[in-house]
């Protein structure tokens, strides 16, 4: 099994609930209530460049960045036609390596999760700081701990006219990891069904944990905000947003 190679031909099928327009309008009140001026705009894990788009549609110069070759396919495809189309680049967050400084970076729908390592993420962290001008702006997401502990045993379906997913995850409370197995049958042209197997994981981060990674790496200015609201998280928060600022370099 995999991650992304057959998922990627169908990850928009099955995301069409996600409200693209919704997290982009938070991420704008972000950047407004930390008094950025914000015009090249880096989407780290970017997956098929559906948050990148709405964001280019707003007049936003984007790059986005993705370590899975077929993820970026379908996102420079499906951007093609756009007035200023981003850069997309193949790169994992710790090797992040951009020609140029950008004013904020977003790493959004629980991306930061799946870097199942905390020294891969420090180095993260270290790439996104040096590649933010004075003055910029770091915003991310997390599955919490709480929501991914929650999550072991359970079974779920997804299921459109050409697409057919079924998936379980099971947490591993001593390794701090929730896995995803995931059975997916796709409808061909042909009107014929095809299989595929992958296996996603994500690592139960502690918020504490994460500002002490940031603060390592330069960040300054740490904030943590509830699932798309402007206020603290609260204690059974199943997403937590973190905005940080680079320090002196």
């Amino acid at each position: 099994m995999g991650s992304y190679e057959f998922l990627a031909g169908c990850y928009d099928g099955l995301t069409t609930d996600v409200d693209y327009e919704g997290w982009a309008d938070y991420l704008e009140k972000l950047f407004a209530r930390a008094g950025r001026e914000i015009h090249t705009v880096l989407d780290l894990a970017c997956g098929t460049g559906s948050l990148t788009q709405v964001l280019a549609l707003r007049g936003y110069e984007m790059i986005g960045v993705d370590r899975s070759e077929d993820m970026l396919a379908q996102a420079v495809e499906k951007s093609r036609s756009l007035p200023l189309p981003p850069l997309f680049l193949h790169q994992s967050m710790e090797q992040l390596d951009l020609y140029d400084t950008v004013d904020a970076c977003v790493c959004c729908l629980d991306s930061v999760n799946y870097v199942t390592k905390p020294q891969r993420l420090a180095k993260a962290f270290q790439r996104v700081h040096l590649f933010l001008n004075p003055g910029g702006l770091f915003v991310f997401d997390i599955n919490t701990p709480f929501k991914l502990k929650a999550m072991d045993g359970q079974v779920f379906l997804d299921e459109t006219e050409d697409l057919y997913c079924v998936w379980r995850a099971e947490y591993a409370h001593r390794q701090r990891i929730c896995t995803y197995y995931m059975d997916l049958f796709r409808r061909t042209q042909g009107n014929l069904w095809i299989r595929g197997e992958e296996l996603h994981q994500e690592y139960a981060y502690e918020p504490g944990e994460l500002e002490e990674l940031l603060q390592a790496a330069g960040f300054v200015d740490l904030r943590q905000y509830g699932d798309r609201k402007l206020r603290r998280p609260r204690p059974e928060e199943e997403r937590i947003f973190f905005t940080a600022c680079p320090g002196k370099k």
